[in-house]
């Protein structure tokens, strides 16, 4: 099929910004996470790499962000193409259901039930624009015959870190030729079932980035979880009036907290009504320290994988393979004879761990925390 060259009639694109990222602290905290950073020396955060790439296939004023009222001025802020209704900010959070779901209710409010919604994590690196093109067109084509669309990314690893969808038989859309049933979801499975699932070539990553027509969503979400849809749509009439505090203060702490993956997507696909869209384009949640450092170029006249995220002439590397370092400070970073080794260094803050231990440095944060420092969250 052709890609789209131009914004695609009635798609919006809904961009849930929250989380920590506290993997990556000490450079992510909540009061300033993963998504407001430049993790790759673009030039871009994570946040403002993902509207870049949505704009143009939603149009001006296609892209809503919902996010944290603490971070609603630093989104604002980053965005100014951004209209002011654009950011949508949630009193506390209450997990992807109820932003995806608030996102889904105020775009019906606003444009009608036949708006298409495609919601994308702010804190994703995608590269491949034709590819992701061609991917939500056909995503947006599937979610208009009725389906709840995943996006399922071509595995390039058996790995461990990440959910999985199955494919199933294909829908015969002739707008959409590569969409198929999704037959089911499986959690972050181990290293011998990972491998089996590559094996069969019916399973890809589940990267929990849905396409649905907003009043699809909320007829479904009304069947699993009324009490929420009716939340949400309470809130959603109140959004553009000068009633939305009011609302918001009554209704917003009593919403249920629930992934969108549990509320919809699971029990849908069960009884067949979700599809899943191959994502061929080049993917990564930026998970991790060891996940960044693969993102970087190797340090200029390192010639042992040595990475760096900042100015590598602050960092010096001995008898260190592959060390990565974030010299955040200003302070030169010295590494020796640590193969692999993490080094992030904050104003307040030292990270030392190595590329292999990069999943726990969430216990450090936890462990902070535990001490009464939250100011080192």
């Amino acid at each position: 099929m052709s890609v789209t060259t131009g914004a695609i009639p009635g798609f919006h694109a809904v961009v849930p910004a929250g989380g920590a990222g506290t993997r990556l602290w000490p450079l992510s905290r909540a009061g300033h996470p993963k998504f407001l950073l430049d993790l790759t020396g673009t030039g871009r955060t994570l946040l403002q790499g993902t509207v870049d790439r949505l704009l143009p296939l939603t149009g001006p004023g296609g892209v809503l962000v919902v996010t944290g009222v603490r971070h609603a001025a630093a989104v604002a802020e980053q965005l100014p193409e951004l209209g002011a209704g654009d950011v949508l900010a949630e009193p506390s959070p209450r997990d992807s259901m109820a932003a995806i779901g608030l996102a889904a209710a105020v775009l019906v409010q606003r444009h009608g039930p036949d708006v298409v919604l495609g919601s994308f994590a702010a804190d994703h690196i995608i590269e491949g624009a034709e590819e992701f093109a061609r991917t939500v067109q056909e995503g947006v084509e599937a979610a208009r015959a009725g389906y709840v669309v995943t996006v399922g990314i071509a595995a390039t690893e058996p790995s461990t870190a990440f959910g999985y969808v199955r494919s199933g038989e294909s829908l015969g859309l002739a707008g959409a030729p590569r969409v198929r049933h999704a037959a089911g979801f499986t959690e972050k499975p181990d290293q011998e079932t990972a491998t089996q699932y590559l094996a069969t070539g019916e399973y890809r990553w589940n990267a929990g980035m849905f396409i649905v027509r907003a009043a699809t969503l909320l007829e479904h979400l009304h069947t699993q979880l009324p009490t929420l849809h009716d939340g949400l749509v309470r809130i959603a009439a109140a959004w553009d009036t000068a009633e939305r505090e009011s609302v918001l203060a009554a209704t917003w702490p009593g919403l249920t907290k629930i992934a969108i993956d549990h509320a919809i997507a699971e029990p849908v696909a069960a009884a067949g009504g979700v599809a899943v869209v191959p994502g061929d384009f080049s993917w990564d949640d930026v998970g991790d320290f060891a996940a960044l450092s693969t993102l970087l170029p190797v340090a200029e006249g390192t010639l042992d994988g040595g990475r760096t995220l900042g100015d590598d002439a602050l960092v010096l590397r001995v008898d260190a393979p592959g060390a990565f370092a974030a010299p955040a400070s200003g302070r030169t970073v010295s590494i020796v004879g640590l193969p692999d080794a993490v080094v992030v260094d904050t104003a307040d803050a030292v990270l030392v761990t190595t590329r292999a231990h990069a999943q726990q440095v969430k216990a450090a944060v936890d462990g902070w925390r535990a001490r009464g420092r939250d100011d080192l969250a």
